[in-house]
């Protein structure tokens, strides 16, 4: 009897186990990468929807810390150290709260992100960050919770997050000029190739750095591809070259790039050539 018993619990046990139901979770989870410059920021969050629901005020009250989405915590990880208004963050993974109000939040970053929601107790000591931020209203309704990173730059990013008809937006900056500066000298003082010239050459044109040293790094770049020369390469010299003040060096170089891009087929560099072309005189 005992043996009967025991094997009818197995198999209930059994039937019970197969035969879980799967549902959707009503606030899904969704996981965001994305690179600034040259750091890596991870976003991991629950969406919550409306539903007919009044959401800040009511669902989510003002003057009250949020978890800021649903479920366990909000949490961001930064691959390097990062700057939250005037807060040093360093790389590592945080969880992400937020007290709305009508017409501004704060948002917290906290150091222990293991909490499932809320902290039980809360530690002052483990804010690494905190920022007020404006509310802006939306014209339209967004049904569910949603973050994303926006106004992208190779040293900054905007996180914003968006529910009802409310947009809040976080500036995080990240240390990339230092970073890519320090490979930059680092590269030079050792054995750069040509790519390296023109790497660096490009990202002093880009950041408004020294152009004359921009200039001498694409002249060797071109000088070392030879007649392996790319439209794309010749491109960015008549650009620099353009900055640095050298209309008819900008002008040759431009030439020679959209003769290049003609013989490619690449219709984008070719419009952008005539383009220059015509805006420095050399048509």
């Amino acid at each position: 009897m005992k043996k009967l018993l025991l094997f009818l619990l197995t198999i209930t046990a059994t039937l019970s186990v197969n035969a879980q139901i799967k549902t959707p979770q009503p606030s899904p989870f969704s996981k965001l990468e994305q690179k600034v410059g040259l750091t890596d920021i991870t976003l991991e969050y629950s969406r919550p929807s409306m539903r007919d629901r009044v959401i800040f005020g009511n669902l989510v009250p003002y003057g009250k810390l949020w978890r800021l989405g649903a479920n366990a915590n909000t949490k961001i990880t930064f691959s390097t150290d990062v700057t939250i208004g005037d807060n040093e963050v360093k790389a590592g993974t945080y969880a992400i709260f937020a007290t709305p109000n009508e017409t501004s939040w704060n948002v917290v970053f906290y150091s222990d992100a293991t909490n499932g929601g809320l902290p039980k107790e809360w530690d002052d000591s483990k804010v690494v960050a905190m920022v007020t931020a404006e509310v802006y209203p939306m014209p339209v309704k967004m049904e569910t919770f949603t973050m994303l990173f926006d106004d992208l730059t190779s040293s900054s990013a905007v996180l914003g997050m968006l529910w009802e008809s409310v947009y809040v937006g976080v500036k995080i900056e990240v240390p990339t000029d230092d970073m890519v500066l320090t490979s930059i000298n680092d590269v030079m003082n050792g054995t750069p190739t040509g790519n390296d010239y023109y790497a660096a050459a490009v990202y002093y044109l880009q950041e408004g750095k020294d152009i004359k040293q921009a200039k001498t790094w694409i002249d060797k770049a071109i000088t070392i591809a030879g007649d392996k020369v790319a439209f794309w390469q010749l491109r960015q010299q008549s650009l620099i070259y353009a900055k640095a003040g050298d209309k008819s060096g900008a002008i040759a170089a431009a030439k020679k790039s959209l003769a290049a891009a003609e013989k490619a087929g690449n219709a984008d560099y070719v419009k952008m050539n005539n383009d220059s072309l015509k805006e420095w005189g050399g048509m």
